[in-house]
């Protein structure tokens, strides 16, 4: 009887971590929708540089001239430096252009979300911000995909 208390007790803590992160590290289908197509042209106003997923912020240009915040979710920031993408890259004020998909909660509170597919730099080139295997559609953005 200790002997299956003790592997219980050794056992649980795991399973309690292995799940955390299988939640933490999501798939796409999750939480952004395929079929909600979004190109944003904008200024970023933060960069959140963190595992599991890096995070830029921009203030998107709307027809009518106003703005409207946007968190776009990239790859890991391992994924974005070996696509050329750097904390250095994205300086705070700089003009970008992104390509994605909507989050299926279109709620826009605290920001609009999209899980980022490809991003038009500073200085006009262009590098796939997102992360392979994870749902995301096949739609030509990832290189390994062609």
């Amino acid at each position: 009887m200790r002997k299956t208390t003790a592997v219980i007790a050794l056992a649980l803590p795991l399973a309690l971590i292995v799940s955390w992160r299988a939640v933490a590290h999501h798939a796409f289908s999750a939480e952004f929708d395929k079929e909600a197509p979004v190109t944003l042209k904008g200024k970023v106003t933060k960069i959140e540089w963190i595992n599991p997923h890096a995070w830029i912020h921009l203030a998107a240009e709307q027809p009518d001239g106003t703005t409207v915040a946007w968190m776009v979710e990239g790859g890991t920031p391992n994924t974005l430096l070996r696509a050329g993408i750097n904390r250095n890259s994205l300086p705070i004020g700089s003009e970008i252009n992104v390509r994605g998909y909507q989050a299926k909660n279109k709620s826009c509170e605290p920001a609009c979300k999209a899980n980022g597919r490809d991003i038009t730099l500073p200085g006009g080139g262009k590098a796939f911000m997102g992360s392979s295997g994870t749902g995301a559609p096949k739609d030509g953005s990832d290189p390994r995909d062609r």
